[in-house]
């Protein structure tokens, strides 16, 4: 029995005045709206109308029993309403996850123009290096650089992608020599980035033309999470080490970062955003997903442009 479908179907009928034109209204037959309304008795063990061939009346019982039904229907056509416009409007409380570094760089500012567009749309940014749960419902959307995913109930949308450089402070390579060759790296202290998505314990080096791929073992002297921290040890003397494009550009254009190894780039990794796996998404979370399509592409390539017109100046110089 839909006991829900039932108590409108005994709500119609008493506004109706009769099974017949509740029936016209419902788009139902007349002996089905007959049956939901004794269904329900069934149910309740109680008679709710008292039928007669000229008219229906309600007993004590019936019309107690209406207000509640009223009140039931109600609120569920309200949540219903509710929930359908948030599938039509973005509003209400967006909660996105991105790594720390990357979601400083490019989530924060996309975060302000996204507002514009859906002011009625609150963000709570959650910055981690771990990869959320997207289905815990603490989550509705991560940003993220990513190789591969194991969990395949995850939607994935790819957004663009994104590498890292080999950096140093030129006081360390004035004092270690400056490598020529990815092999020459085992004679350097290699600082390490540890993050779900890079391994601290290799680097693959690959030819901007993608005519050469290395994978190097390294012995890292220093590990840590966050590609802030990793340039700060970076400036400090401390050795070389992966930076993302994004992290790198200031401190390479400040000439307080040296490349090294100019001619390669550590491996490229898909930036998507990723979503539980739903066949509906609400109009926020949607509508995110859209802008980030459009909004992430060109921030990405200004950056990657930049890092190639550095590399090119001392030649034009």
């Amino acid at each position: 029995m839909n006991t829900l479908q039932n108590m409108r179907t005994f709500v119609q009928v008493v506004d109706s005045g009769s099974f017949t034109a509740a029936a016209d209204l419902l788009d139902m037959s007349a002996a089905s709206t007959s049956k939901a309304v004794s269904e329900l008795e069934q149910h309740l063990r109680i008679r709710l109308l008292t039928r007669s061939t000229r008219r229906i009346t309600l007993t004590d019982a019936g019309r107690n029993y209406l207000e509640h039904c009223r009140k039931i229907v109600n609120a569920v056509e309200a949540a219903e309403q509710e929930v359908c416009e948030a599938s039509s409007r973005a509003q209400g409380v967006l909660r996105i996850h991105s790594f720390a570094s990357f979601g400083q760089h490019y989530v924060v500012p996309a975060i302000h123009a996204y507002r514009r567009l859906y002011p009625d749309v609150r963000i709570e940014l959650q910055l981690s290096q771990t990869l959320p749960d997207l289905f815990d419902g603490t989550c509705d959307t991560s940003i993220l650089a990513v190789s591969s995913l194991r969990d395949s109930e995850i939607v994935m949308h790819r957004l663009g992608s994104t590498y890292s450089v080999l950096c140093a402070s030129q006081a360390y390579l004035d004092a270690r020599g400056t490598p020529d060759r990815p092999g020459d790296l085992i004679e350097h202290d290699c600082l390490a980035l540890s993050t779900p998505t890079f391994s601290p314990r290799e680097w693959t080096l690959e030819k901007a033309d993608g005519s050469r791929s290395e994978r190097i073992a390294i012995n890292s002297v220093f590990r840590m999470n966050m590609a802030e921290s990793l340039a700060g040890a970076i400036r400090a003397d401390m050795g070389i080490g992966p930076l993302p494009v994004y992290s790198a550009l200031a401190g390479l254009r400040a000439g307080t970062l040296v490349r090294v190894l100019p001619e390669y780039m550590l491996e490229t990794k898909d930036i998507c955003a990723l979503f539980p796996s739903r066949r509906y998404l609400d109009a926020r979370t949607r509508s995110w997903s859209d802008f980030m399509r459009e909004y992430l592409p060109p921030a990405l390539a200004r950056d990657q442009r930049s890092l190639t017109s550095l590399i090119a100046e001392p030649q034009n110089a």
